[in-house]
């Protein structure tokens, strides 16, 4: 039976599991514009491209690096969405 403390429970796993795909993403793209705009501030060159470039180059380095942790990570959240779906229906059948 789906009462209100399984929900709550499914939609803090929802939420930390979107910390854990979204956090390492952000977190390195974050630290890569703070070095980036600190040779900025140093050398003077504000040029837009040289803040974009090398973080869509990291962002897209660290999601082929984890890719495998964040699909497992979805998958296992996924079948005990599955596994919570075949109990609520099972018990509505009997």
């Amino acid at each position: 039976m789906l009462t209100e403390s399984v929900i709550l429970e499914i939609f803090r796993e929802a939420l930390i599991l979107a910390i854990k795909l979204a956090g390492p993403l952000l977190l390195i793209s974050m630290l890569v514009g703070l070095v980036i705009a600190i040779l900025q501030a140093a050398t003077q060159v504000h040029e837009q491209t040289l803040t974009f470039v090398p973080k869509a180059l990291t962002i897209v380095v660290l999601l082929l690096l984890l890719a495998p942790m964040m699909i497992s990570s979805c998958n296992a959240f996924l079948m005990r969405i599955f596994e919570l779906i075949a109990q609520v229906s099972s018990q509505r059948l009997t």
